[in-house]
């Protein structure tokens, strides 16, 4: 009876064991299963899609999807990236030709890259170049680490000036788009960046239209495949990481319109290009649209200026809201109604840049706008206010010859129908 009670117990134990350890490897077993489920049901939400369109000019949100939805941004990230590297430039911080120093953390940042060493120099025109067509996190580093303490001061910087732009969905926590679980931001934000750095830096923008770009005998390709496939495209940045999907912000001037558009959480760069030239063409037909149904400002009239004499107010208004003599005069015989036609070149976030924008135009255009008014036109929507800066007094087919002689020394220009030439303020001619 001992032994038999003795052998019982040791079988019941061993069946306890078998329990238990089948009970355990269960447990393991579903716990993993969860966590896999939590992993992939995770990377499914970060790569959530969204998109945004608007027109840069009037901005009119033409097409919006999950706009506010914070994501990851990718490499889109060096488009801010950029913006602060633009912002050292026009303030004397750094030349396009100041040397960066490699650090043995910027050489070790992951692919894609253009091989940077430990101890090497980059200049800023090329990381500008290696930014905008490899998107390398190298170059982004060396910029970081150039213009702050750190990388991670840089961010914060990063940070602070988005929130300075209106970006208020977006954080940064490093300057390539790396994987980070805080950097987010929204398809809204990208596009209102987009159309900042066009503004605000247009003399340095035309980098986002290299195809590509050569480096230590390599040459890299510019990421962004609607350059020189989708006409009228000037910029601006793809991104990818395996948690955002394929990302894209594209800038496109096309038929008088400027529409700035973000894709976010593409399948494949395939698809996400080809939903983009979708959104791109649907934005363009509602935008003129729009332009269509509304109600076009009155064509100014001219009527005599005050005296001399006459109190500085009163000649302010009557030179914001008269056409000029000379403009009148035209060339002699020449029908005044052919020349009611404008150019744009550029809207802008102030009217500083707006108004230097039109000086550096007259002076490539020089004499073709001697006898052409100035405006610059404040417009204000929801989303801010922009500066146009326009020059009037062509004829249509002076103004589209202007714009591509403007378009071929990297200015921005494009065509203006009279009829939709509204002037709300005037700068002397010339300068």
């Amino acid at each position: 009876m001992a032994n038999g009670t003795v052998i019982g117990r040791r079988k019941g134990s061993g069946g306890d064991m078998a329990r238990s350890v089948t009970a355990r490897v269960w447990r393991a077993v579903c716990v993993v299963a969860f966590g896999l489920a939590i992993w992939l049901s995770a990377s499914a939400a970060e790569a959530r899609y969204a998109s945004f369109v608007m027109d840069a000019d009037t901005l009119d949100v033409l097409y919006a999807k999950n706009a506010d939805t914070r994501n990851y941004p990718a490499s889109l990230t060096k488009i801010m990236t950029l913006y602060m590297l633009f912002d050292a430039l026009d303030r004397g911080k750094v030349t396009l030709k100041t040397r960066m120093k490699v650090s043995k953390r910027a050489a070790g940042q992951p692919q894609t890259n253009i091989d940077l060493r430990e101890g090497q120099t980059l200049s800023v025109e090329d990381a500008i170049l290696a930014l905008v067509t490899r998107s390398a996190n190298d170059a982004a580093t060396v910029v970081a680490e150039h213009l702050a303490k750190s990388e991670v001061h840089f961010a914060i910087a990063m940070t602070e000036k988005a929130r300075n732009i209106g970006m208020t969905h977006t954080t940064f926590r490093n300057a390539s788009g790396l994987p980070n679980r805080r950097q987010k931001s929204t398809a809204r934000d990208m596009a209102k960046l987009g159309l900042r750095i066009q503004r605000d830096f247009p003399q340095y923008y035309h980098y986002f239209k290299t195809e590509k770009f050569t480096y230590k005998g390599r040459t890299y390709k510019n990421h962004n495949n609607l350059l020189g496939r989708y006409s009228g495209t000037d910029g601006i940045k793809t991104g990818y990481t395996r948690a955002s999907g394929f990302n894209l912000v594209t800038s496109v001037h096309s038929n008088g319109h400027h529409i700035i558009a973000v894709v976010f959480g593409g399948r494949t760069a395939k698809s996400r290009d080809k939903h983009m030239v979708s959104l791109l063409n649907r934005g363009f037909k509602k935008a003129i649209q729009i332009a269509r149904n509304r109600v076009p400002a009155p064509i100014p009239v001219a009527r005599p200026i005050p005296s001399s004499d006459a109190p500085a107010t009163v000649q302010l208004a009557a030179a914001q809201s008269a056409v000029s003599d000379d403009a009148l005069q035209g060339s002699g015989s020449e029908d005044l109604s052919d020349r009611d036609w404008g150019i744009q070149v550029g809207a802008y976030s102030s009217r500083a840049p707006a108004e230097q924008m039109i000086r550096t135009a007259r002076t490539h255009l020089k004499k073709v706008v001697a006898d052409s008014k100035d405006s610059v036109e404040q417009i204000t929507r929801d989303h801010g206010t922009v500066f146009r800066s326009r020059i009037f007094g062509f004829t249509e087919a002076d103004a589209r010859n202007a714009c591509a002689m403007l378009v071929r020394k990297h200015v921005p220009c494009v065509p203006v129908p009279g009829e939709t030439g509204e002037e709300v303020a005037t700068m002397p001619t010339g300068g």
